[in-house]
């Protein structure tokens, strides 16, 4: 039986360029990069080229690229560091965020007290750009909007520009949770006055546990991590080699054929989608009506007695999908970006989030479909 791997807004496959460049670095260069001696410096240097390399990607500069073990330790570190260090006193954001995100705000504001406002949310899941106009033109605390640039859940796409634009004419700094889009659309952090990006390396065919995050030279942060001098003081812990190196290349190679491997995506999306639409007259599709290009959130006309089990048959029969974010697919509780604008009813019936990679197939859709259409 094949197995359909229709998952990779929750993980990608490590390209094959990237584990020969990891387990080169593994063999030849293991020393500590802290070291003065030739194989440190060697190590040093192989951290630093990869660091120009990833900045070079966003038109930045390599002193504002920190290395993290993740998206959601960037994520943390950034909103924890703005109001403990910057003197944040108010956060916009969504209920739609990453559980990095939405989680950290309310902690933050519990420990802090700071105030959190929630955007409102439209029925097509975008924000309220009007709203948010307002609010940031209130200046009187000091602000952080905090927006994810493509929703994990139903791939709804910020506008990034406006956002940008309003914060910056308005004195409010700019958090943007780019975790789903970095490696599969270009953002030049030359034109658009973002303050804070991250991104995890496994979203784009690079290994997992590690990241990083983007610093705008003006915003300086303090570390939460302490006990060496590693990534300029910012964050303390001997340094992965071989997992700043696979990111790095993996982002190289992500741009260079992010083109030709974009529009085989969408066209796959859109096979999915028609093919769908074929079998399952009733379908409906979560999110607005464009969505970013490899997610696909699909609600079934089933009822939630009929669809109890469906993913447990889908993946027994080689189909990984889910309901949703990986980092929340033990919870039996509806998904918090779905009930933020999807009506009662619908909201009760089951929701797939299907997202593709360049390695997908239509043939991959083919047996997705035959085997919902058995189940």
């Amino acid at each position: 039986m094949k197995q359909v791997y229709l998952d990779n807004a929750a993980t990608t496959s490590v390209r094959p360029e990237v584990i020969e460049e990891m387990v080169r670095v593994l063999r030849e260069d293991y020393g500590n990069p802290s070291s003065t001696y030739a194989i440190g410096r060697h190590a040093k240097a192989l951290i630093e080229s990869a660091r120009k390399t990833i900045a070079k990607q966003f038109n930045a500069n390599s002193s504002e690229i920190i290395f993290t073990s993740c998206g959601t330790e960037a994520n943390n570190w950034i909103l924890l560091s703005a109001v403990r260090d910057l003197g944040i006193k108010r956060i916009i954001t969504t209920q739609l965020e990453h559980h990095a995100v939405l989680n950290t705000v309310k902690h933050l504001a519990d420990v802090y007290g700071i105030e959190v406002i929630f955007l409102n949310i439209l029925p097509n899941s975008e924000i309220d750009y009007n709203q948010l106009e307002n609010l940031v033109k209130d200046n009187s605390k000091p602000t952080l909007v905090s927006l994810m640039h493509v929703n994990n859940e139903v791939g709804t796409e910020l506008n990034l520009e406006k956002v940008a634009n309003l914060c910056t004419a308005n004195n409010a700094l700019f958090h943007c949770d780019t975790v789903q889009s970095i490696g599969k659309t270009r953002i030049d952090l030359s034109v658009l006055p973002i303050d804070f990006i991250v991104a995890s390396a496994h979203k784009f065919h690079g290994p997992k546990g590690i990241g990083f995050a983007f610093i705008r030279k003006k915003n300086v942060l303090k570390p939460v991590i302490f006990g060496g001098e590693q990534e300029k003081g910012l964050r303390a812990g001997t340094e992965g080699v071989h997992q700043v190196v696979g990111m790095a290349k993996a982002l190289e190679m992500a741009y260079d054929l992010l083109d030709e491997e974009s529009a085989h995506i969408a066209s796959i999306k859109e096979y999915c989608k028609n093919s769908l639409i074929e079998v399952f007259p009733e379908v409906k599709f979560n999110g607005n009506e464009t969505g970013f290009y490899n997610i696909l959130n699909v609600l079934l006309p089933l009822t939630p007695e009929k669809a109890a089990m469906m993913l447990f048959q889908l993946d027994m029969k080689g189909i990984a999908v889910s309901r949703g974010s990986a980092c929340q697919s033990g919870s039996q509780k509806p998904s918090h970006v779905l009930s933020q604008f999807l009506e009662e009813d619908d909201l009760k019936k089951p929701s797939l989030r299907v997202s593709f990679s360049h390695e997908n197939t239509k043939e991959d859709i083919d047996q997705f479909i035959a085997v919902l259409r058995e189940i």
